[in-house]
């Protein structure tokens, strides 16, 4: 049997990793300013999270949510604390995909409407609704389609304003800092516009926080610094540093009821002592702030190259606009260099997604090799 070839892929076989280091089958080290998709949060292979894992699988890997499962009550007292969102309910799932669909599930069920309001250059994951809400005319199947969604200009509240008049909206989601898009951000008028009328017109105030959770952004989320209350706030990818797991944090105006939602594997043992570790290490080793004084020097480092031409982001969730595509670059940093970067939809931007571990030696590294190309 073949795979099913849609992945175009770069010929290197990571075999082992370790904090910011992969490891191919020739035992060569590559620096991971990727992070696999903002992915790595803690390191990958970092200690702490190896050996609870590893004790987690020898008692128990799985059981189905029919039974109790203290570690799922753990996760989210230590996600309420951390976070500082203590008040939401949490549900967990498997995926980012996963948990925009449940958040958009969760939306309609709430106020009982079926539209949907996304945002030029927002992708919210390849699934059904979630696709549907992505600005990615490529990825959407004519099943997909069939989903009612407005998508509006960033930033633009009037327009905003004219579709959720209509009262069919059940839900505005939003990336505070686009991903895949190219790391846009509107203003804080804007979001705290958003929440104000989704309030007044009965919709749900989705943050996709995906990407830019848990504290990728130097706050543990990207909407914290506009002090605005979502309705329902998806995470997954630095969630589990790896191991597969999502969810949805919930406001308590929305009640749950049995059957609301429901999954087999989400919130299964491994995956609780998977995120459980990650948001123990962010804490103990003091990871967000860390994330604020690497992003501040990357930044300045970065404006030493008069070749960037706008630098995007915050914190370790950063894009370099240059004045051509970054294909080729790309490909010179990875081959000739050994350092793995990221693309975006925007093709001059690269994009850092580094662990939240990272160094200023490690940006050095970076820039040095950067000028070379450049």
């Amino acid at each position: 049997m073949n795979l099913f070839n849609v992945y175009p892929l770069f010929d290197i076989t990571p075999i082992k990793a370790e904090d910011v280091f992969v490891f191919d089958e020739n035992n060569t080290r590559y620096l991971d300013l990727y992070g696999g998709h903002a992915v790595i949060s803690i390191g990958h292979s970092h200690p702490k999270y190896v050996k609870n894992i590893s004790e987690q699988v020898a008692k128990l890997g799985f059981y189905s949510n029919s039974i109790q499962n203290p570690l799922q009550v753990e996760l989210a007292n230590k996600l309420g604390k951390l976070s500082g969102c203590k008040d939401y309910q949490l549900f967990l799932c498997n995926s980012g995909a996963e948990a925009n669909e449940n958040a958009l599930k969760l939306a309609s069920f709430y106020n009982g409407k079926k539209k949907i309001v996304a945002f030029k250059n927002g992708f919210h994951g390849r699934t059904s609704a979630a696709v549907a809400a992505t600005d990615n005319a490529k990825i959407i199947a004519p099943i997909n389609a069939q989903q009612e969604v407005e998508i509006l200009e960033l930033g633009d509240l009037i327009a905003l304003e004219k579709a959720l008049v209509k009262n069919d909206v059940c839900a505005v989601i939003i990336e505070c800092i686009q991903g895949v898009g190219g790391l846009d951000e509107s203003t804080a008028e804007f979001y705290i516009g958003i929440e104000a009328l989704c309030k007044k017109y009965n919709a749900c105030f989705i943050a996709d926080e995906v990407q830019s959770g848990f504290g990728r952004t130097g706050d543990f989320f990207a909407f914290q610094k506009y002090n605005v209350t979502p309705d329902i706030i998806s995470i997954a990818k630095g969630m589990g540093n790896g191991f597969p797991i999502g969810g949805i944090l919930i406001h308590p105006n929305i009640k749950a009821s049995f059957g609301l939602l429901g999954t087999t594997f989400g919130g299964n043992h491994l995956a609780c002592v998977a995120s459980s570790t990650v948001l123990e290490v962010i804490e103990d080793e003091k990871l967000m702030q860390n994330v604020k004084e690497i992003s501040a020097y990357f930044i300045e480092r970065a404006k030493e190259i008069s070749a960037i031409k706008n630098i995007k982001g915050r914190g370790l969730m950063l894009g370099l606009e240059f004045d051509f595509p970054i294909a080729e670059l790309r490909k010179k940093l990875i081959f000739t260099h050994k350092i793995f970067t990221g693309s975006a939809k925007n093709p001059n931007l690269l994009r850092i997604l580094p662990p939240l571990t990272i160094k200023k030696e490690h940006v050095d590294l970076f820039f040095e090799a950067l000028k070379s190309e450049l």
